[in-house]
């Protein structure tokens, strides 16, 4: 099994620090993330990412400092060691999941450091290659829907793929016009987000349009309901149904109503090495299409989702696209997929 290959790589942590980081976006508002290091006694650093989406939880974090995490460890020491830790000492985060992506990212930093002393990488030590990553461009098409964005996108790089979060103001004419540019590879419905920020209202109407209109195109995350359930009894339509809020972890996947045969694999929803690993295991014995997700990196997390895609899944539409497709305008040269490896790969990263 994958993890088996990491859990007993010996990680000496002598200290730990973070940096507070922030970015408008293209979808509206400012991120901010924290990114780890752990520094070793030979001056190594292992970095990740917290994507805690609340920067309340961010700045908190600031206030109160990390636990005292150093030691010697094997990395699944150390996750047993965080497992039994309160990551968030000044009160319970808005949202259960924000323990996950923040253990992830002192998962991340921990398994970069371990690769590093040991003088290998994570495609080494799981005996592969690392491959060119095939990507996706997720984009929002703004209160007022149109095209412009994609548009501005694909005249930066013709050949573009898309990811995008259908809403109910698409009209006829939109969807059209974009079915005809060939380009959405996967359409978020957005129907398991119930409560949240991004939640979307369920329009049975807009799913039967959309089935009908990107014949080919994934279908992520329906909304299983009166209205639209009857639309995914159809074999076709399930078989390019995907899955992502509901999936953090193997339990999740065997209690979908279905068994899927498409799943968005994002590694901070899993909180640790040994869940995901475990998962990922668990679809490709199956057969099941995995493709990565992002939650808006703005440092080392992204590198390694795009490392984990390369490893696991480097063919499918990985929603992993560089941090600058995520900037608000379309300026300058903007990198093509598929991306190439790193010529001399270190650790738990991709650059």
């Amino acid at each position: 099994m994958s993890y088996d290959r990491i859990a007993d790589l010996p990680l000496t942590i002598e200290s730990a620090s973070m940096e507070r980081l922030e970015r408008e976006t293209s979808s509206g508002f400012a991120r901010v993330t924290t990114e780890f290091a752990l520094e070793g006694p030979d001056g190594a650093v292992g970095k990740g990412e917290d994507v805690t989406y609340e920067t309340e939880e961010h700045d908190a974090l600031a206030e109160t400092g990390l636990p005292d995490l150093a030691g010697e460890y094997t990395i699944d020491s150390y996750s047993s060691r965080l497992a039994d830790l309160d990551l968030f000492p000044a009160g319970a985060p808005d949202r259960e999941v924000f323990r996950n992506y923040r253990r992830w990212g002192l998962e991340a930093a921990a398994l970069d450091l371990a690769l590093r002393q040991a003088g290998t990488d994570l495609a080494s030590r799981l005996e592969t290659e690392y491959e060119p990553v095939r990507f996706v461009a997720s984009t929002r098409l703004g209160d007022d829907p149109s095209i412009d964005r994609v548009e501005a996108l694909r005249e930066a790089v013709p050949d573009l793929e898309l990811k995008l979060d259908p809403t109910p103001e698409w009209t006829d004419s939109l969807v059209k016009e974009l079915a005809a540019t060939d380009a959405v590879r996967i359409l978020d419905l957005k129907g398991q987000y119930r409560g949240t920020e991004v939640d979307v209202e369920v329009d049975p109407e807009l799913y039967e349009r959309l089935i009908e209109a990107f014949p080919e195109a994934v279908l992520e995350d329906p909304a299983l309901e009166d209205g639209t359930e009857a639309l995914f009894e159809d074999e076709d339509v399930r078989s390019r149904t995907s899955w992502d809020a509901p999936i953090h972890g193997l339990e999740d996947v065997r209690e979908l109503p279905w068994e899927p045969e498409w799943l968005n694999v994002k590694p901070s929803r899993f909180g640790s090495l040994e869940s995901l690993l475990e998962t990922i295991d668990y679809c490709q014995e199956r057969g099941l299409a995995l493709y990565g997700g992002g939650q808006f990196e703005l440092g080392v997390g992204r590198g390694q989702l795009q490392a984990l895609a390369s490893v696991f899944y480097p063919d499918t539409p990985n929603d992993v696209a560089p941090g600058a497709y995520n900037d608000p305008e379309v300026t300058g040269e903007l990198p093509e997929s598929p991306l190439e490896p790193p010529a001399d790969p270190e650790g738990f990263r991709w650059s």
